[in-house]
């Protein structure tokens, strides 16, 4: 049905308010007060008598005003007939993204399809909700000719505007780019939105050293094992040891002070845990556990007879391996190049052994020719 025919089945009344029809419509009254029955309540889609004619329908006693908000009661209607909607959808990848502290991220926002947009009628707004008190304002918004950033560095694509990615680039992240970022999309007259929290996560910088000695020490030795710079707060710190007598290794219960984490002024925060040293020939190894860590970790140290005094070794556990395999390199390479130069010594022997031979038979055909000759 097209627009021009949603007059002829919508009822004066429902239209323009209350007033009586006048006309030659062709409705007897008993039709009308049916007709007023059906739409109580609101408007109906529904086809009226093809008798009605939009050109004969009049109200009485009405004002232009009550006209005119007649007419305004027809716009929904003819809008929603005459532009069906094609509801926008904007799609983002899960809820939740992680991001490391100093790092690049691009938050992703996508509205689904293969068409390309009309940038003329597309804007994009980003907001950013933080985590500690909860405040909203906006990151960045691009609409017709005009962008703006209101976080230094961000930036969403132009380009990628038309192809339906409305993605939020963020360089060099700090942990007050933390919270909720909600991404409004507009194509005019539609909109919709999507939101998504990023987490920033600080990994720690891992070190071990034997503590300096103090005068008011107990006379006992202690090395430290500290975590600098990490976010968020929980940390996981465990000892282990191994010995001559426990060469399968076991976590050390006692001896072990670890302080609380300290703030930094960057919002990051550090830790420190001390093992007290026995008079043993032992290994021990601090084990750092963090959620921005891959893996744990693992820091150790060894403690060794050395005549009359006891000798420390400093490492980690990747710095073993290193080691075991540069040392097994080494030996690779020289078995391989010995083999090398054996082979090419022989190949060196035979083609002078050939040469020689060759000399001899040239020599031996001269004397050959003079003795006939």
């Amino acid at each position: 049905m097209r627009a021009w025919e949603v007059a002829r089945w919508i009822p004066p009344e429902a239209a323009f308010g209350t007033g009586s029809l006048r006309g030659d419509t062709g409705a007897t009254e008993a039709e009308t007060l049916k007709l007023q029955k059906e739409t109580r309540g609101g408007l109906q889609c529904r086809p009226g008598p093809a008798s009605w004619s939009s050109s004969a329908m009049t109200v009485t006693g009405t004002a232009a005003g009550r006209k005119f908000w007649g007419v305004l009661r027809l716009l929904p209607v003819l809008w929603c007939w005459v532009f069906p909607a094609d509801f926008l959808i904007v799609e983002m990848e899960g809820k939740n993204q992680t991001v490391l502290l100093n790092g690049n991220v691009t938050i992703s926002c996508k509205v689904p399809g293969s068409t390309p947009l009309n940038t003329d009628i597309t804007g994009v707004i980003w907001y950013l909700k933080h985590q500690a008190h909860g405040t909203e304002h906006v990151v960045f918004e691009m609409y017709g000719n005009h962008q703006k950033a209101f976080r230094h560095g961000a930036s969403v694509s132009l380009a990628g505007l038309e192809k339906r990615d409305f993605s939020l680039h963020l360089p060099g992240v700090q942990l007050r780019d933390t919270g909720e970022y909600r991404c409004k999309v507009v194509v005019t007259p539609e909109q919709a939105q999507e939101t998504v929290f990023l987490n920033v996560l600080a990994s720690p910088e891992c070190t071990l050293f034997q503590e300096q000695a103090k005068v008011k020490d107990d006379g006992n030795k202690y090395i430290l094992c500290k975590a600098r710079g990490f976010y968020p707060e929980n940390i996981i710190i465990i000892w282990y040891t191994w010995t001559q007598e426990n060469p399968q290794g076991q976590e050390i219960s006692e001896g072990i002070t670890t302080g609380p984490a300290i703030k930094n002024e960057d919002g990051t925060f550090n830790i420190t845990s001390r093992l007290r040293l026995e008079h043993i020939v032992t290994t021990c190894q601090c084990v750092i556990s963090h959620i921005s860590l891959p893996t744990s970790c693992r820091l150790n140290f060894t403690q060794f007879q050395r005549g009359s005094e006891m000798g420390y070794a400093w490492g980690t556990t990747d710095t073993y391996i290193t080691t075991v395999g540069c040392i097994v390199l080494v030996i690779a390479v020289a078995i391989i190049g010995r083999i090398y130069c054996c082979k090419k010594r022989k190949l060196l022997l035979r083609r002078f052994k050939l040469l020689l031979q060759g000399e001899t038979e040239e020599l031996k055909l001269d004397a050959f020719t003079e003795v006939h000759s």
